[in-house]
C-alpha cells in the first residue's frame, strides 16, 4: 500500500509499504477515506521530537471504513463496512487514567513506556505516527491503518456528515475545545488565543461556545488573522504591535481574563532578538521548545487567570517565568487532548451547526502529493490553514 513516511528531517516521502495487520483480538483494519496533515506533524518533520525513524508512516488524524476486525470483536460495536474517526491517542479504557477520562494519560498503550518515562517521568498513552517515543504505532497517512483496541478507540459516525464535517474529531476540534475547556470560561470572560492555526481557530470556536463574551487572536500570518476576524474575534499581529500592551489596551489594563497557548515548542516572537536568541538555543539543543507564546500567556494574563496550554511541548524550555505564574496567582493547565472524553459532545455540536469545522480546510491533495502539502503547510504558502489528503 502508500503510505507518507518520515525519511529524515525536513523530509517525507510517499512510498510502498507492507499492509498493516491484526496484531490483537480487539484491533480492526481501517481503509483511510482521509486524512490530514497537524501542526504537530510539523515537530516530527523539523527534527524536534526524538526517536524517529526512517520509514515511520506518518499521520494522527484519520478516518475511514473498517474492513477486518479482530477475533475479539464479538460484541457488535464494530463491524466491517463501519465508517469510524479514529483519536489520536489510544486508550485501553481499562487503566486509572483511562477510567478518569485522561485518556493521552493511558497506563497500557505505550510499549515503549521507558524511553517515555525517562523523557516526562511516567509515560503516556501510545499515539499513531508520531515517533517510539509514543510507541511506534503506524500513522493514518496511508491507504491502511490498523486501530489498535478498536471497540476503545473509534467513534462510529452513523449520520450523513461528510469526512470533512467529523475528520478533525480525531484531534485538533476537541483539542482547540480541551485549551477552551481548561479556562473555566464565565459569562463576561476575555479569552485571548494565541496561534490562529487550526487549533487555535477551534480553540477560539469552542470559547464562544462556551460563553466567552470576547475572543481575541494572536499571530502573524495575514491569512490566518483575516480567518478569525470572519468569525467576529479581535485580531493582534504580533509583528506591528507588542502583545501584553495591545492586551491591556483591550482589557482596560486587567490583561485577559483566560489565555491559550496554540501554538508550542516553535513559537515565533516579533522581537528579532529575542526570536534569534531562541532559536539558536533550539538549534544547539540547549533548549527543546521556543516558548515565546507560553511566556507572553503568562505574562498578559490578569492576576488570578488561567492560562491553558494545548501546544505541543517535549522538552525544556529556558526563562519560563515561574515568577509571574507564582506571584500572581496564575492557574497553568495543559495536556494532550483527552480526545476520547469530547468525541460524542462535538459530534452533537457539528449536528446542530453550533460549529463548522470545514472552515479551516484550505487545501484538498491526494496522498501522493503528501510532501507538497507538508511544504506548504510549514512555510505558510498559499494561505495554507489545513491540509486534508485523500488516499
Amino acid at each position: 500500500m502508500k503510505a507518507n513516511c518520515w525519511a529524515g528531517p525536513n523530509s517525507v516521502e510517499v512510498r510502498d509499504v507492507p499492509e498493516p495487520a491484526l496484531l490483537n483480538s480487539r484491533d480492526a483494519i481501517v481503509q483511510v477515506t482521509s486524512t490530514a496533515i497537524c501542526g504537530s506533524d510539523l515537530h516530527l518533520l523539523d527534527g524536534y521530537v526524538p526517536t524517529m525513524q526512517d520509514g515511520d508512516v506518518l499521520g494522527h488524524e484519520f478516518m475511514g471504513e473498517v474492513v477486518e476486525t479482530g477475533p475479539g470483536m464479538t460484541d457488535g460495536k464494530l463491524r466491517p463496512g463501519d465508517r469510524v474517526v479514529v483519536p489520536f491517542p489510544i486508550a485501553c479504557g481499562a487503566c486509572a487514567s483511562c477510567r478518569a477520562e485522561l485518556y493521552s494519560c493511558c497506563e497500557n498503550t505505550n510499549p515503549n513506556a521507558g524511553v517515555a518515562e525517562k523523557f516526562f517521568g511516567h509515560p503516556t498513552a501510545g499515539i499513531y505516527g508520531y515517533s517510539h517515543l509514543t510507541g511506534g504505532f503506524a500513522g493514518g497517512q496511508a491507504q491502511y491503518a490498523r486501530v489498535v483496541l478498536a471497540d476503545v478507540n473509534a467513534l462510529k459516525i452513523e449520520s450523513d456528515l461528510t469526512d470533512e464535517q467529523v475528520l478533525f474529531l480525531s484531534d485538533i476540534l476537541p483539542t482547540g475545545y480541551m485549551g477552551a475547556e481548561m479556562c473555566d470560561i464565565q459569562e463576561g470572560d476575555v479569552v485571548a488565543v494565541w496561534g490562529a492555526g487550526p487549533v487555535g481557530q477551534f480553540a477560539m470556536d469552542s470559547a464562544r461556545v462556551l460563553g466567552a463574551e470576547r475572543v481575541i487572536a494572536i499571530d502573524k500570518e495575514t491569512y490566518r488573522l483575516d480567518m478569525a476576524a470572519a468569525e467576529g474575534y479581535a485580531t493582534i499581529d504580533f509583528e506591528e504591535i507588542d502583545v501584553r500592551s495591545a492586551l491591556l489596551e483591550l482589557t482596560g489594563g486587567r490583561g485577559p481574563d483566560k489565555c491559550v497557548d496554540a501554538v508550542g515548542l516553535e513559537a515565533t516572537h516579533g522581537a528579532t532578538h529575542v526570536r534569534l536568541y531562541d532559536r539558536a538555543k533550539q538549534a544547539v539543543r540547549s533548549e527543546t521548545g521556543r516558548p515565546h507564546a507560553l511566556r507572553q500567556a503568562i505574562t498578559s494574563c490578569r492576576s488570578g487567570g488561567i492560562v491553558s496550554v494545548v501546544g505541543v511541548y517535549g522538552g525544556l524550555l529556558d526563562k519560563f517565568p515561574a515568577g509571574a505564574w507564582m506571584n500572581r496567582s496564575l492557574t497553568l493547565r495543559a495536556g494532550q487532548c483527552h480526545v476520547h472524553r469530547y468525541m460524542k459532545q462535538l459530534l452533537r455540536l457539528i449536528e446542530q451547526r453550533r460549529i463548522d469545522p470545514t472552515r479551516v480546510i484550505t487545501h484538498r491533495l491526494p496522498l501522493s502529493e503528501a510532501p507538497r502539502g507538508y511544504d506548504l503547510f510549514k512555510n505558510k504558502e498559499d494561505g495554507c490553514e489545513k491540509v486534508v489528503l485523500t488516499p
